[in-house]
């Protein structure tokens, strides 16, 4: 849908496609805030906890952007954009958003839960990994790179619904000691209405997106995983940060951290597996993911998990500015 887009954009200076991409980040965000919100509002009237929202409803809802844009990438013949833009939300999501959300406000830590949640939220990433290494050639990886098969693609998916059901028994546990306030007064209709029109929201500014993206890339002679796993990643992680720092604010932060952990998971389950399994040949990792993108990555969720297991009911500032401190890093190292 979006490739009609591409002979348009060759014509428009670059200026102008960089304020289409702003503008398309921009209604990417608000349409995946507007299904959190109303996501969120049907879980409360639902009785569920803060833990299930934040784990479960909110991270399927915010990983919506990463989803559209990396399955459109896929489809569209760019499955390198696709998988760079899933790695780079991972990143994003637990170095800038749990670090903004450490400094700012308290992230209570729910001992039993993270010891659960986060060690999935870590094999998560060594999985994804693992599927992308080129067994045949392991030496090659670090010159020729690998690729994520469409078998692992459908293998995700499965291992996605295992998740999903895992983390609802798990968290029934859980309750909330002060549940989470929903804005969202109308009908049950209209809450409906809302989250087809942020899901319509998401899918067209995600098609607007990508050949922009595509264009700019091209211009400024940019690998397409550097700009998926920064500018794009950036932009669909939108959603998450909102989302921390509204949470952090009101007292909830354990949505915040609930809504990270599960956002992560299901980057690789969700946006990396559902992009895999539309493309017969699987995803391309180029070289730069194990030279730059995955360290960075590893890194980052072993710093998180480090400042859990070396902190007590909150996390710590010293691990938002350890966090902070390592997407910096992993910024400057892609340019």
């Amino acid at each position: 849908m979006a490739e009609h887009l591409l002979p348009l954009y060759q014509e428009f200076p670059i200026i102008a496609l960089l304020g289409i991409i702003a503008v398309a980040l921009a209604i990417l965000g608000k349409g995946a805030d507007l299904l959190v919100e109303e996501a969120v509002t049907l879980s409360i009237r639902m009785g569920v906890s803060k833990v299930i929202i934040g784990a479960t409803v909110v991270s399927l809802g915010t990983t919506l952007p990463e989803v559209t844009v990396s399955v459109m990438s896929a489809i569209n013949g760019n499955p390198e954009l696709a998988l760079g833009n899933a790695v780079g939300s991972i990143i994003c999501d637990t170095g800038m958003i749990l670090g903004i959300a450490a400094l700012i406000g308290t992230v209570p830590l729910e001992r039993r839960l993270l010891n659960r949640q986060g060690y999935v939220q870590l094999g998560a990433g060594a999985l994804l990994i693992i599927g992308c290494l080129p067994f045949s050639h392991l030496s090659s990886a670090f010159d020729l790179g690998g690729r994520l098969p469409q078998a692992a693609g459908f293998l995700f998916l499965v291992l996605l619904g295992f998740y999903l059901w895992i983390s609802t028994r798990w968290a029934k546990g859980f309750g909330s000691e002060s549940p989470v306030e929903s804005h969202e007064k109308g009908s049950l209709f209209v809450v409906i209405i809302k989250i087809i029109v942020g899901l319509a929201m998401v899918i067209l500014s995600s098609d607007i997106l990508i050949p922009a993206v595509e264009e700019t890339a091209r211009r400024a002679h940019v690998p397409d995983s550097v700009i998926a796993a920064t500018l794009v990643a950036f932009g669909t992680s939108l959603p998450e940060l909102v989302t921390a720092i509204a949470s952090v604010r009101k007292g909830h932060g354990e949505l915040a951290v609930g809504n990270v952990i599960g956002a992560d998971v299901l980057n690789v389950l969700f946006v990396a597996g559902a992009s895999a399994a539309v493309t017969p040949a699987g995803l391309v990792a180029s070289p730069n993911f194990f030279k730059v993108l995955f360290p960075a990555m590893m890194i980052i969720l072993l710093i998180f998990r480090l400042s859990v297991v070396f902190s007590k009911d909150v996390l710590p500032k010293w691990a938002g500015f350890a966090l902070l401190g390592s997407y910096g890093a992993y910024l400057v190292l892609s340019f």
